[in-house]
């Protein structure tokens, strides 16, 4: 094998990871082993790249403000025993894992040469996100700022691994402010601890209308070789919903009288503990079993001042299903633990890892009546999903299903709802990728009466804000998004976008749209682009220009319903 170059080479897209990779092994004095299988491992290195590096358009003195991760948390996530022999696969889970703790840009783990010969040490590099920052998440459309969220945190508290932060959401009506900690290795151990707390505060009253929060502990499935994992979790929602379509409350067309707004009090509170047991380590098949509770109500304010008539019919047509119920639940999950590194999908030059073949969860619940006979149900949820990578192209199709048989003298079938999606990612094209994504989302005899909003940023961008409504929906977004060009660094790239959709209840009728967009990576402080998007309906309402544009993180493929993971 050829020594290493004496340097790395500028960082592009192509090796913005692979010249971290060469500068470690420049300043070590190694090389990588072409075949580490089996060989005994004699030591772990670790390699922590600064936040900003020589080569970062950013002044260096802004890591005195950031503590570099301390090597033992790296080391502790290492799943390969020293003296034993070296596994390709355990390597691979370890990258995996340390990119799952979302405190490393750049996560490389290389077999090289051991000083000894015959064995293999193994070198992990990774590079910092800076971790004393003021994350955000956000949605504008136009001049309009649907939702904010500025979370103060320190995710990576003295180089440990811990987080805390402060929260700030704001939406139309309301601001919240709150706090969290997570510790992903209590005293050093598998368990993992998580708590959250905010109080919500009515934006035009300045009154408190509520607060949220939670508390979990749980031991997870670190690894594919862990035998079994448990966790426990108590939750509370306690707020005013307000529904907007756009700028303004939704107010609600009562037959024969005036509108109704669409606001009502929610009180929700929820405990749960689970078990699971874990087989298999190529095609992994765990089974849980877990009991919990919950007491779920939703009521019409005082404020909105509803006749008698106005409440029952809001409550029969809008409001979600007030529910108290205990119930006990078995699901399992099958998947085969075969994953592929790719690039340039959605964050461009950084690595994303796929699960690729088979993965299917289903899940079996049973509330018995002890609240009373109209929580006496039993329902079933079913998601599945198979991903398929052709070379440089990429094939995901899910689907997901629910239904609820209410028990007793007036038994029913409800809730049914299901879901579909395909999407494909295409090999490159002139350096770029296009992205193609359909998604079908239906509700039928919906307890909870989930409604949903589409136009703007969540889908259908250039429309105006959550125009469309109805309890099925109907989305196709296709994308080419252009290989980035590379500023020190700083990734940015173009999109050209079509996105065509309906919120419906009976018959979709497609609203249609093309636009253009800027897509923005900063691999020193997140791993997710931004994106500037603007575009122009061809077939229905067109806001004014300002409000065509829409601003958020993340790609618009990311929106996807959660019931296509967790159907229960």
């Amino acid at each position: 094998m050829e020594p290493p170059p004496a340097r790395a080479p500028g960082l592009t897209q192509e090796n913005y990871e692979e010249a971290l990779v060469v500068e470690s092994l420049v300043r070590r004095g190694r090389q990588v082993d072409p075949a580490p299988e089996g060989k005994p491992l004699s030591d772990v290195l670790v390699d922590t790249e600064e936040v900003v590096a020589e080569s970062d358009p950013y002044p260096d003195f802004l890591n005195i403000f950031h503590v570099r991760t301390r090597d033992e948390v790296v080391r502790r996530e290492v799943l390969l025993p020293l003296g034993q022999p070296y596994s390709t696969r355990l390597a691979e889970e370890t990258a995996r894992n340390l990119r799952s703790l979302r405190l490393f840009s750049v996560v490389r783990v290389v077999p090289l040469v051991g000083k000894t010969p015959g064995t293999v040490s193994l070198l992990v590099v990774t590079k910092d996100i800076w971790s004393l920052r003021l994350n955000s998440d956000f949605s504008a459309v136009g001049s309009l700022l649907q939702y904010l969220r500025l979370q103060g945190t320190e995710q990576n508290f003295l180089g440990r691994g811990k987080k805390l932060a402060v929260d700030f959401i704001l939406r139309l009506d309301t601001l919240s402010l709150g706090q969290s900690y997570t510790d992903p290795r209590v005293l050093g151990s598998r368990w993992s601890f998580t708590e959250s707390a905010a109080i919500i505060i009515g934006r035009e009253s300045g009154q408190a209308e509520g607060s949220r929060g939670s508390v979990s502990v749980s031991r997870p499935l670190y690894s594919l070789s862990t035998p079994w994992s448990v966790s426990s979790s108590v939750a509370w929602n306690v707020e005013t919903n307000r529904v907007y379509r756009g700028a303004d409350i939704w107010q609600l067309p009562f037959p024969g009288g005036p509108t109704v707004p669409y606001v009502y009090r929610t009180e929700e509170i929820a405990g749960a503990a689970s078990y699971t047991r874990s087989f298999g380590l190529r095609y992994k098949l765990n089974l849980s079993g877990s009991v919990g509770a919950y007491h779920y109500a939703y009521d019409p304010p005082r404020a909105s001042m509803l006749t008698e008539d106005q409440s029952a019919w809001f409550r029969r047509n809008y409001l979600p299903r007030a529910e108290d119920a205990g119930y006990v639940s078995m699901s399992l999950r099958a998947f085969e633990a075969r994953y592929e590194v790719l690039r340039d999908v959605d964050s461009y030059v950084l690595s994303e890892d796929y699960q690729m073949g088979h993965w299917l969860s289903a899940t079996l619940r049973y509330a018995p009546p002890v609240f009373g006979d109209d929580t006496h149900f039993t329902e079933a949820g079913l998601a599945a999903r198979y991903r398929l990578r052709w070379g440089e192209a990429l094939t995901t199709v899910s689907a997901s299903g629910s239904i609820r048989r209410q028990m007793g003298d007036a038994a029913t079938w409800n809730n049914r709802h299901w879901a579909a999606e395909l999407t494909q990612v295409s090999p490159k094209v002139l350096g770029g990728r296009f992205v193609a994504r359909g998604l079908l989302d239906v509700n039928i005899d919906d307890l909870f009466d989930r409604v949903t909003l589409l136009g703007g940023g969540n889908g259908l961008r250039g429309a105006p804000a959550d125009e469309y409504s109805g309890k099925r929906m109907l989305l196709v977004n296709v994308e080419y998004r252009t290989a980035p060009l590379v500023i020190k660094t700083v990734h940015v790239g173009g999109v050209l976008f079509l996105d065509s959709g309906s919120a419906f209840n009976d018959r979709p009728d497609m609203v249609t749209s093309v636009g253009v967009g800027l897509r923005l990576l900063f691999p020193q402080f997140n791993v997710n682009p931004f994106r500037i998007d603007f575009g122009y309906v061809l077939n229905g309402d067109r806001p004014p220009i300002g409000s065509r544009f829409t601003f958020a993180g993340g790609q618009v493929t990311d929106l996807r319903p959660s019931f296509l993971d967790s159907p229960l």
